[in-house]
């Protein structure tokens, strides 16, 4: 199963789901080992990042609609400092 998806979402859907009053979440350049311990979906606004997996490396950018899977093992390499909105399921 990808744990990594990727997608791009219009302005209907974004609206949809409520993106815009989901929690904003930034941080600096840096790299840095993450699990995810739940689902998570974020709308990258601004930066961009590699994700490092086991099932290869995701490049991500803004307009990037990301869910990363319960149970994921990654490195997270932020080239350029992320601002997203972020939701846990």
């Amino acid at each position: 199963m990808t744990k990594v998806i990727i997608e791009n979402l219009s302005p209907e859907r974004i609206n949809e789901k409520g993106i815009n009053s989901w929690p904003i979440w930034t941080k600096e350049v840096s790299r840095f080992d993450w699990t995810y311990t739940g689902d998570e979906e974020c709308l990258i606004l601004d930066g961009e990042f590699t994700v490092e997996t086991d099932e290869g490396s995701f490049n991500i950018k803004p307009g990037d609609f990301v869910t990363f899977k319960d149970g994921l093992k990654c490195t997270w390499d932020i080239t350029v400092p992320v601002k997203k909105h972020y939701n846990f399921k």
